[in-house]
């Protein structure tokens, strides 16, 4: 689960990135171009802030995961002794 929170992570920041560029090229402001360069900005902001949590959610999913199957190992050990 980890691994598909830090693959969405990635997509949401490079959208962010591109929402960015947008904002800061001309793009933004041709006639019949798709909203203002604010806006973009402000997408950008809130795709990078999302990001960012997502994976702070991959992070921890990852260490849950490793702190559950050390302490399976550690069972399984004492089981044995």
């Amino acid at each position: 689960m980890g691994r598909n929170l830090f693959i969405l992570a990635g997509s949401l920041i490079l959208f962010a990135f591109i929402s960015c560029g947008v904002a800061y090229t001309n793009i933004a402001q041709q006639p019949g171009s798709p909203g203002d360069a604010s806006l973009w900005r402000t997408m950008g902001l809130a795709l990078f802030v999302i990001g960012l949590a997502v994976a702070l959610a991959g992070i921890l999913s990852s260490l849950f995961e490793q702190a559950e199957r050390r302490a399976e190992e550690d069972r399984r050990a004492k089981r044995r002794r």
